[in-house]
């Protein structure tokens, strides 16, 4: 599987795409940043949704709770906790 770092305006963070089971992914580790950038990222990756086979990918540091609260009523979200204890929350459109 080939990741490719895209370009996203107001990202702060790299933000890498890939293709695995007919469905494409947009992926960002967030374990190394402070609040607010986490959110801030997500919220402005968010817009990378455009299709239902659409995935956007953050690792966090902690489950963002307070972020679920900013999503759009028509993404959805899954949260796993990592061995290391970050957390992998993947987020799609209903």
């Amino acid at each position: 599987m080939k990741k490719e770092l895209i370009e996203l305006k107001r990202a702060t963070l790299d933000i890498y795409k890939y293709e695995k089971d007919g469905l494409t992914f947009y992926e960002f580790d967030a374990t190394e940043c402070e609040p607010p950038e986490p959110m801030v990222n997500t919220v402005v990756a968010i817009s990378l949704l455009k299709t239902k086979e659409d995935r956007l990918v953050g690792v966090y540091f902690h489950e963002p709770y307070p972020l679920y609260d900013r999503l759009p009523k028509n993404v959805s979200h899954e949260a796993k906790e990592l061995p290391s204890g970050d957390f992998r929350v993947t987020f799609k459109i209903d």
